[in-house]
């Protein structure tokens, strides 16, 4: 049972002020006024979570894809607490401290190619406005100011700032808060499963016609106009899209052919979640900037990070010259302390050598799910895995608006809750389950996680 007491400190008891007083992310807050019982998460230990009532669930999405090495790690309590009694907070404005110039150092060494530069945010949304911003500000200094726009993906999601939320390419996100920045364009994304007919069955044939989609939209609008395109490695909503084979290779050419930045946006593929540190590394491409956040603390701690070529930092360096963008919190000196304690849990632990080695496992598990109607495709890379249920597995017919409302709100987010399993039930784009758990767990967990889905998603397949 939890030691947490059952009410605030008021005498409230806590469900029910959080249904008062909290105004939660991403929340439809009906069914609280209704009576049911907002979910208390007090305390979390490897890969398991327990709720203020005393029940246990494995939490199979870290928390939101960043818990990489897994709750209650007190090293990382500790870096923090060590670091706050030294120097609690300094903000980056023209002066610098430890902890972030520590950490800058390492994760340039870690990155791939020129990119050397490291300008902290605390979130991934932050990251991937900062870049958006970096790259107006690039190509104004270098004589180019017209090419101010973006290019990314169908249903992706890059955050909810105004910024990234333009980026991002899921409409029903986007309608309450329009109009938005503009000058962002959609191309077609990487899933394979819903490909043209055609180029189903070669792979390498549907890599080139999607990067090629790019470069279409970049020509369209003119190359002179267009900054940059910001691609996740493995792309996220929807249900995780990985990228098929030479598609990282030709966006490459193509940017270096249009002179547009590649903006590799690792905020959930960063930090082994797909395996190496940086998710680019993984699928063989150098891009010319890296946004990272989550894993980077493994969410001990709030800090995001823009990782740049050199070259982008070039303009800024000569005299008057300055990034006019900041964050109060950005290289939040605690932060970065615990984001160097959780990188060496990385190295010592081995975890990318262990993502590498149990992935394959991981994605046996998940396939033994394809045995049901429900199940139509499971894809993704690492320890990051969607599961899309259709209607019928030969036709790969998908549900319509009711029916998905109907079996992800109205049974699977339920059921997977009370089958003791945290994860995703999502239909941003045709509906899926999402998995990202701890990067510490291994095959026990894999047949649980499996074992736990097959008893919902069968019990699923009989209620249509």
């Amino acid at each position: 049972m939890s030691s947490h007491p059952a009410t605030t400190p008021r005498g409230t008891d806590r469900s029910a002020a959080a249904r008062d007083h909290l105004w939660m992310h991403f929340t439809r807050h009906a069914p609280f006024d209704a009576g049911e019982e907002v979910p208390v998460i007090v305390r979390g230990e490897g890969a398991r979570l327990w709720d203020s009532r005393g029940r246990e669930y494995l939490d199979g999405l870290a928390g939101l894809f960043t818990v990489q090495v897994g709750h209650g790690r007190t090293e990382l309590a500790q870096a923090a607490a060590q670091q706050a009694a030294t120097l609690g907070f300094f903000p980056l404005w023209s002066y610098a401290h430890p902890a972030a110039i520590d950490l800058a150092e390492r994760l340039a060494h870690e990155a791939p190619g020129d990119l050397d530069r490291v300008f902290f945010t605390t979130s991934g949304s932050e990251a991937v406005e900062t870049a958006w911003k970096l790259a107006k500000a690039y190509y104004k200094r270098v004589g180019r100011p017209g090419k101010h726009k973006v290019v990314s993906r169908s249903i992706a999601y890059h955050g909810t700032t105004h910024g990234a939320l333009s980026i991002t390419g899921i409409p029903g996100v986007k309608a309450d808060f329009e109009p938005l920045v503009p000058g962002a364009f959609r191309v077609p994304n990487t899933n394979a499963y819903r490909a043209p007919e055609h180029l189903r069955e070669v792979p390498e044939a549907f890599g080139r016609w999607a990067a090629d989609r790019v470069g279409e939209a970049i020509e369209f609008e003119g190359a002179d106009t267009v900054a940059a395109v910001f691609v996740e490695p493995v792309q996220n909503a929807g249900g995780c899209f990985p990228p098929p084979p030479g598609y990282f290779e030709r966006l490459r050419e193509i940017c270096d052919e249009l002179d547009v930045l590649l903006v590799s946006d690792e905020t959930i593929c960063a930090f082994g979640r797909v395996g190496e540190l940086f998710a680019c590394d993984d699928f063989g491409y150098v891009p010319d900037v890296i946004t990272c956040a989550k894993g980077l603390t493994s969410g001990y701690s709030p800090l995001g990070a823009v990782i740049a070529s050199e070259r982008l930092f070039e303009p800024f360096r000569g005299p008057g010259e300055v990034f006019a963008h900041g964050y109060t919190f950005g290289g939040h000196p605690v932060s970065a302390a615990v984001a160097m304690a959780n990188l060496d849990i990385f190295e010592r632990e081995g975890l990318v050598r262990h993502v590498h080695e149990n992935a394959p496992l991981f994605r046996a598990a998940l396939e033994r799910l394809l045995d049901l109607p429900i199940v139509g495709d499971v894809r993704g890379a690492g320890f990051f895995y969607g599961i899309e249920l259709v209607k019928d597995q030969a036709t790969r017919e998908t549900f319509d608006e009711a029916e998905s409302e109907r079996l992800l709100r109205g049974f699977l987010s339920p059921a997977l809750w009370e089958a003791g399993l945290y994860c995703r039930a999502d239909d941003r784009g045709d509906p899926v389950v999402q998995l990202a758990p701890p990067l510490v767990i291994g095959p026990p967990e894999f047949d649980d996680i499996e074992q736990r889905l097959r008893s919902v998603l069968t019990e699923a397949g009989r209620l249509l």
